[in-house]
């Protein structure tokens, strides 16, 4: 039977596996203990019993368990519940209409957890609020979700900023005529603004 993982690759797999790694951590003892002087005529079998002994008791690579999402069963509010009892659905028939409720409101977005990391990190770095990078977290906050507020919260603010202290690290051998890190940082913002808007 033929599979797609041939004999070559399972030796790879072995030889990159911790089990092998930690038996040939033993033989390596194993032939310390033979240029010490401990083994004498029984080194080859020492250093083979080290690494059987390591390559067997280290457990084997886990599997990840397989994620199962949980199950959740729809339910409809709208719909009222069959009655029970003696009665049976005849009842349900003539009852009075129940007035429409009101729809629920809409859930707010869910705030975005690596929005939250950036906003956190933020605040620790010095930044001058002329640069308006408050102003772009508050807008990215209030922004729909989408693939330009991904790409300025998980790349182009982070690189901005990042910018900006490297900037400030090498300014007293910038010279004069290099560009102003504070101005720099706040281009690159309103860029970003305009860029969400």
């Amino acid at each position: 039977m033929a599979t797609s993982d041939g004999f070559g690759r399972r030796v790879l797999r072995y030889l990159e596996s911790a089990r092998n790694l930690v038996g040939c951590g033993g033989g390596a003892v194993g032939l310390g203990l033979h240029f010490a002087g401990l083994g004498g005529a029984w080194w080859p079998a020492v250093v083979a019993g080290l690494y059987g002994a390591g390559a067997l008791l280290t457990p084997g690579a886990r599997a990840d368990p397989p994620v199962v999402p949980p199950v959740v069963l729809p339910v409809d509010p709208l719909v009222p519940p069959l009655p029970s009892g003696p009665s049976g659905p005849s009842t349900a028939s003539t009852s009075t209409p129940r007035p429409d409720p009101e729809p629920a409101p809409e859930p707010a977005p869910r705030p975005d957890p690596e929005l939250a990391a950036l906003a956190d990190y933020l605040a620790t770095v010095p930044l001058p609020d002329s640069a308006g990078v408050a102003g772009l977290l508050a807008a990215l906050r209030s922004a729909e979700p989408g693939p330009v507020p991904e790409e300025i919260v998980r790349h182009r603010l982070p690189v901005a900023v990042a910018g900006y202290l490297r900037a400030l690290t090498w300014r007293p051998w910038a010279g004069p005529a290099a560009p102003d890190p504070e101005a720099e940082l706040g281009r690159e913002v309103r860029r970003l603004v305009a860029d969400l808007n």
